[in-house]
């Protein structure tokens, strides 16, 4: 018998407007990362400013939750997978050369085929 790996996809449409909804995914991310489960953030709207490089440097910690630098940095070091709109990241003003290393372009069919195959589904 083959050991399915769980999968937790986090949808956020939130950014530096508000830093303690924004930290929210990837706290949850990060703690699911560390009990081996698979997790990807998808970025929307203005949460897609979050993947570009150097963004969330200033960003202030929120919330008594750690600053969204060491958030995004732990998320990546310990696998996570980011996936953000494509269209977004147009609207934002954001191009794909400064997004952080490992963050991938989509569209809305891939995230929906993402969240067919994840085991929970969360929005913020």
């Amino acid at each position: 018998m083959e050991n399915k790996t769980e999968k937790i996809l986090y949808i956020t449409t939130v950014g530096a407007e508000n830093p303690e909804k924004a930290a929210f995914p990837f706290v949850l991310a990060n703690a699911a990362l560390a009990m081996d489960v698979e997790a990807t953030i998808v970025m929307q709207a203005r949460a897609v400013e979050l993947a570009k490089k150097g963004f969330v440097d200033a960003m202030p910690a929120a919330g008594g939750l750690p600053p969204m630098k060491k958030l995004l940095g732990d998320f990546l070091e310990l696998g996570g997978k980011i996936l953000v709109c494509g269209p977004c990241i147009k609207e934002y003003g954001v191009a794909e050369s400064e997004l952080v290393a490992g963050a991938e372009v989509t569209a809305a069919a891939q995230i929906n085929i993402a969240a067919l195959a994840a085991d929970a589904v969360l929005v913020y």
